[in-house]
């Protein structure tokens, strides 16, 4: 998918790789038990199918730390949600089971940044930092979108973790469809990304726990990773 003129996305599902069950087939995490040669092979066929040089894949850990990037970590990732590049042909990857990808352009400065906003990243203001990060590098006409998620009205919490969360993003306060407390993490995104001036923000509206043709942690429990990811051409 074009995002903006020389700025493409991408959204993976579960389908069209190596991984055996629970992880069928296309797993990219690997932190989740899989067998580590099925995810790299399953990472090295995804870099062939987008036509990129590389990808990067972040050691998320839920934080609102952002890096800038020129090459792939390799074994030796940080610990951090976010990264940022200039690098064309050098694709940016969030991987998720339920927790949204933020993926944003400058595509006149021709920077692309990538961010994990799980419910603590999200609290925490990944999107915030990465927006900021990117400014600070050079950014100013931004695009962002926002890939699949838990949605506000599957995502059940406890009411007092709900109205935490809500303290700091309130748009992200919920309520299920059968009534009790929740997250729309999302809205809560679209809201950090608005106040922080990007004003064109698009979604991958499919809900997580819904979909099946995407790993959902809440659903599954053990389950795979499908990653959003952005390049520049």
């Amino acid at each position: 998918m074009l995002l903006a003129p020389g700025v493409h996305v991408a959204v993976t599902d579960r389908h069209g790789g190596v991984s055996a069950p629970p992880y069928g087939s296309r797993n990219l995490g690997g932190l989740v038990g899989d067998a580590p040669g099925a995810v790299a092979a399953n990472r090295s066929a995804l870099a062939g199918e987008l036509g990129v040089e590389a990808i990067v894949f972040m050691h998320q850990v839920h934080s609102a730390d952002v890096a800038y990037v020129t090459a792939p970590f390799g074994a030796g990732a940080p610990p951090l949600d976010g990264v940022f590049t200039d690098v064309q042909g050098l694709a940016l990857a969030s991987l998720g089971a339920d927790c949204p990808a933020v993926l944003v352009a400058d595509p006149k400065a021709r920077m692309v940044g990538a961010a994990h906003s799980g419910r603590p990243g999200t609290e925490a203001g990944i999107a915030t930092a990465l927006v900021e990060a990117m400014r600070a590098k050079g950014a100013a006409e931004l695009v962002a979108f926002v890939g699949p998620g838990a949605c506000g009205r599957c995502y059940e919490v406890p009411e007092e973790l709900r109205e935490r969360v809500a303290a700091a993003v309130p748009a992200a306060r919920s309520e299920t469809s059968w009534g009790t407390p929740a997250l729309d993490l999302r809205a809560g995104i679209e809201a950090q990304l608005r106040a922080a001036g990007v004003s064109d923000v698009r979604h991958d509206a499919r809900c997580t726990i819904e979909a099946e043709e995407l790993y959902s942690h809440r659903r599954e429990r053990v389950a795979g990773r499908f990653a959003g990811l952005i390049w520049l051409a």
